[in-house]
């Protein structure tokens, strides 16, 4: 009974974090390439700041996000 609940969670719980991994890098490229050339328009035209960005960008835009909302989470909960 066990092994066949790890069977089924396992492989369910692993498809779940890969699933929200690429939303997540499909959401930062978006909304990088929908509002960094609004807000910087003559940067972007310069070359100073990327238009648009990779995946491995994304993901390092993505990790960095999560460890400064970890940051303010913790910080958070020390004040209360």
């Amino acid at each position: 009974m066990t092994k066949t609940w790890c069977a089924v969670i396992v492989p369910g719980i692993l498809l779940a974090v890969a699933a929200a991994l690429v939303l997540t890098l499909l959401l930062v490229k978006l909304l990088w390439a929908w509002t960094i050339p609004d807000l910087f328009p003559g940067a972007v035209a310069q070359g100073l700041v990327a238009g648009s960005i990779s995946w491995y960008t994304a993901f390092k835009v993505a990790i960095f996000v999560a460890v400064l909302a970890g940051l303010a989470g913790v910080r958070r909960r020390e004040h209360s």
